[in-house]
């Protein structure tokens, strides 16, 4: 089995962590890397005790190096902001959450929590949205097949991160992605036959066009049957 990516193993973490110490200082409260497993770029969440515009203007001097070094731009926060905006982001925060590596200071997943009752509201609110988007979207298709199929495939990674928010609702701990989608669909009661087609799309040339198109019947039931399932759930 292949061993989890590391972003200590990304050659330019330590640098990334030295440029932050000496843009804030003793202000620096904690960065922690999150999507490690997911993509080359190194992403970081910085929380900090001030942030000023001469620190934004700092870090945009900055910014071309990061990008030649494939470092994501930071999320840069106040501790403060973080904690008041759990509420407000609780999906985001319970990803990084999902599988983060701590790279400097105290681990804020460690002391703060995520409410579950906000998680369930904003799930609700992106599956819904998403089920509202497939229906419009199928309509101004037109009939046309390409342009089905085109709906289908560039809708299946939110659809898969759907599925991974209802796994997190219900208290999954898997950190594997693929893992993490299967337990919300098994949860929620899907097809495993569709989520399975959908996911696959994710992957280029994974189906022909024509084959893409005819799963759209049993896709926008399957969101259907996901957003009844969260408009009933509760903790």
């Amino acid at each position: 089995m292949t061993a989890p990516a590391s972003a200590r193993s990304h050659r330019h973490a330590d640098d990334l962590v030295r440029t932050l110490r000496g843009i804030f200082g003793n202000r620096l409260r904690s960065v922690v890397a999150y999507n490690v497993d997911r993509s080359e770029a190194l992403s970081s969440l910085v929380l900090v005790t001030s942030l000023t515009l001469a620190d934004l203007e700092a870090c945009a001097a900055r910014s071309h190096g990061w990008q030649r070094d494939h470092i994501a731009t930071p999320l840069v926060l106040p501790d403060d902001e973080f904690r008041r905006s759990l509420d407000a982001f609780p999906l985001e925060y319970i990803e990084i959450a999902r599988a983060h590596e701590l790279l400097f200071g105290a681990n804020p997943f460690d002391e703060v929590p995520i409410d579950r009752f906000d998680a369930r509201r904003a799930s609700e609110t992106r599956i819904k949205s998403h089920l509202v988007h497939l229906r419009e979207a199928f309509i101004e298709a037109g009939g046309i097949p390409r342009a089905i199929a085109d709906l289908v495939t560039a809708s299946a990674p939110a659809f898969g991160a759907l599925l991974r928010n209802v796994a997190r609702l219900n208290g999954s701990t898997a950190t594997d992605r693929a893992a993490a989608t299967r337990d919300g669909a098994r949860t929620a009661g899907l097809s495993d036959s569709i989520v399975r087609d959908i996911l696959a799309l994710e992957q280029p040339s994974a189906l022909k066009t024509t084959d893409a198109a005819r799963l759209f019947p049993a896709y926008l039931a399957a969101v259907e049957q996901l957003a009844g399932y969260v408009d009933q759930w509760n903790v």
